[in-house]
C-alpha cells in the first residue's frame, strides 16, 4: 500500500472514530438537558447534533476525495471537502440561531432548573472528550492537509469552549439560584457558534472559488527564490488550485531561447523536483516553457550568454506580485 492510500485510510478511520464519539456525546448531552431543563445545556446539545451530522458528512467527503481521477473528474474528487466543510459551517450557524431563539423564549416566559449537580458532571466529561478529539483531529488534519479533519477538529474544540462555559454557568446558577443567567449564557454562546460557522463557510468558499492562499504562495516562492538557478530567468503566471490535500500548480518558466528542447525540459524538471521535495503536498504540475526575449536580458544572470542583446541591470527578487503576473520579468 503506497503512502497516499495509507494516509487516506488513516483519515477515513479517524473520521469514523469522530462520528462514533459524536453520537455518544450527543446522547450524553441530551440526557443532561432532560435532567436539568437548562437552556445552556440545550445549546451544547444542539451543537452536538451538528457534530454528528458533520462527522458523517466528513466521512463521506473523505471517501469521495480518496477516489482516483476518472473521465468525469480529471482533477480528482478533492473539492468535495470544501463543499462538505461549507455545509458543516452552515449547520453550525443554524444551530446558533436555534439556541438564540430558545434563550430569548426562556427569558420572556421564564423557567426553573433541576438536578444541576448531575448535569455539571455529565457535561464536564463531554468537554474533556471533545477537546482531546479536536486536538488530535487538527494535528492530523494539518499533517495530512485535510480541510475536513481540520474543520472537524476546530468544531470539536469550539464545542469544548462552549461546553466549559455551560459548566461555569451551571455552577454559578447552582449556587446563586439566579435562573435567568442560564438563558443569558445560552444567548452568548449562540452568537459565538454563529461566528464559528461563518468562519468555516468563508474558508470553504475560498477553496471552492480557488481564492489565492497567501501563505502557501509565499512558501512556494521562498523555496524557488532560495534555490533558483541562473538558467531560470524568471517564473511568471503562476496559479495554484487546491483539491482537498492535493495541489495543482500552473506556471511559466522563462529559459534561454537557444536551449535544445531536451535542455529546456531538464531545467523545468529540476524546478518541479525542487518543489515536490520541499512542499509536503501531493502536487500536479503544468509548467509551460517560455523562450527569453530581448527584455529578459536586463534580468538574466547568465554571464557568458552568447546572444545577449542588452546589458544585465539587476537581479529581480521573486515575489507574489511578479511570480503571479502574466508578464515576463524585466526592469524596463
Amino acid at each position: 500500500m503506497d503512502n497516499k492510500k495509507k494516509n487516506n485510510k488513516d483519515k477515513i478511520g479517524f473520521q469514523k472514530l469522530i462520528a462514533v464519539f459524536g453520537v455518544i456525546l450527543f446522547i450524553g448531552k441530551i440526557i443532561a438537558w432532560k435532567l436539568t431543563n437548562s437552556d445552556a445545556v440545550f445549546s451544547d446539545a444542539m451543537e452536538s447534533i451538528v457534530n454528528v451530522i458533520s462527522a458523517f458528512m466528513g466521512l463521506y467527503s473523505l471517501y469521495l476525495a480518496a477516489k482516483p481521477k476518472d473521465e468525469d473528474h480529471p482533477y480528482g474528487h478533492g473539492k468535495v471537502e470544501f463543499v462538505t466543510s461549507g455545509i458543516e459551517g452552515a449547520l453550525i450557524a443554524i444551530a446558533g440561531m436555534m439556541i438564540i431563539y430558545e434563550g430569548v423564549h426562556s427569558l420572556i416566559v421564564g423557567k426553573t432548573l433541576d438536578k444541576l449537580d448531575l448535569g455539571i458532571w455529565i457535561i464536564t466529561a463531554t468537554a474533556v472528550v471533545n477537546y482531546l478529539l479536536g486536538y488530535i483531529s487538527i494535528r492530523k488534519g494539518q499533517a495530512e492537509n485535510s480541510l475536513v479533519l481540520i474543520s472537524s477538529g476546530k468544531h470539536l474544540q469550539s464545542d469544548t469552549i462552549t461546553t466549559l462555559g455551560v459548566v461555569a454557568s451551571l455552577v454559578i446558577v447552582y449556587f446563586t439560584k439566579i435562573y435567568w443567567l442560564d438563558s443569558v449564557v445560552a444567548l452568548v454562546f449562540g452568537v459565538y457558534i454563529i461566528f464559528v460557522g461563518y468562519k468555516i463557510v468563508r474558508k470553504s468558499l475560498s477553496g471552492i472559488m480557488d481564492e489565492q492562499d497567501p501563505e502557501l504562495l509565499n512558501q512556494i516562492i521562498r523555496v524557488l527564490e532560495e534555490n533558483r538557478k541562473t538558467e531560470w530567468i524568471d517564473v511568471h503566471n503562476m496559479k495554484i488550485q487546491q483539491f482537498g490535500a492535493s495541489l495543482h500548480i500552473d506556471a511559466h518558466i522563462t529559459l534561454p531561447w537557444y536551449y535544445s528542447l531536451r535542455d529546456a525540459h531538464n531545467e523545468m524538471e529540476k524546478m518541479i523536483v525542487l518543489l515536490a521535495r520541499n512542499i509536503k503536498r501531493n502536487i500536479e504540475f503544468n509548467f509551460h516553457m517560455d523562450d527569453c526575449k530581448t527584455i529578459s536580458c536586463t534580468v538574466c544572470q547568465i554571464k557568458d550568454c552568447p546572444v545577449r542583446e542588452k546589458d544585465f541591470v539587476k537581479r529581480v527578487k521573486w515575489t507574489p506580485e511578479n511570480v503571479t503576473s502574466v508578464d515576463k520579468h524585466s526592469v524596463e
